[in-house]
């Protein structure tokens, strides 16, 4: 099967990106992601590598001292701008950031679909302070999410596009630890995801609210760092 570059795939996901943004999975998926930023970015310069429309950023800039996000897709930033938000258009591999200038650097649903992941971790590093962090989210290959992912039939994107026609990775512990420079220290994991079969279950009631319950109390337990479908690796620049 044929693959899109970065840019395309995205550019021509935009305009669905946000048409179930707005459901239980996606709403989870975003606050536990958000939570553990701002452990670290409260009342901090903060950057997002690959902040699409700008969902993440918009509440992250509600704590953060400031934030930017960079995106390589036009089509996101578009909707991220139009939100008010400080971006611009850049590759994760080449950030246009001034190198030790933001306490925070973090990045979620990115990095997976980056070839070049250890050129980007290498960047995420640069820009963050000594003593400041970078916050990576990876796909997990070993994970309840990667066996359905295997499973099910590809979803559509856009009405021309859909969710394999765009370059993805599935690491473990053991490879991420190998794409971080020597720069970064991995004090701290968390696990998103951990117990979710499929996002439906979100909908149902009563069972959902379990769901999010048990997510929210799991994703920084040990079971989490493990099996989470979304491993968060927080690394603290040396």
């Amino acid at each position: 099967m044929s693959r899109l570059d970065n840019r395309a795939y995205y550019d021509d996901f935009a305009g669905w990106y946000e048409r179930e943004r707005h459901l239980p999975y996606h709403l989870m998926l975003d606050d536990l992601e958000v939570e553990i930023v701002e452990r670290y970015a409260r009342g901090k310069t903060v950057l997002e590598v690959g902040c699409g429309t700008g969902l993440i950023l918009g509440r992250v800039a509600e704590f953060a001292k400031d934030a930017t996000g960079i995106d390589l897709s036009g089509g996101m930033l578009e909707k991220a701008a139009a939100r008010g938000l400080h971006v611009a258009q850049a590759s994760a591999t080449a950030l246009p950031i001034a190198t030790a200038s933001v306490d925070v650097a973090y990045s979620f649903k990115v990095l997976a679909h980056i070839p070049d992941i250890a050129g980007a971790m290498r960047e995420m590093a640069r820009v963050v302070r000594p003593g400041g962090y970078v916050i990576a989210e990876f796909y997990n290959a070993r994970s309840l999410r990667r066996l359905v992912k295997a499973l099910k039939p590809p979803t559509a994107v856009s009405e021309n596009t859909h969710d394999e026609h765009v370059y993805t990775r599935y690491d473990d512990a053991a490879a991420i630890r190998s794409y971080l420079p020597d720069e970064l220290e991995w004090v701290t994991t968390r696990g998103i995801r951990v117990i979710t079969p499929v996002a439906g279950v979100l909908r149902v009631p009563l069972l959902g609210t379990a769901v999010r319950w048990a997510e929210h109390r799991l994703a920084d337990a040990p079971v989490a760092r493990d099996h989470g479908g979304f491993l968060v690796a927080i690394c603290q620049r040396r």
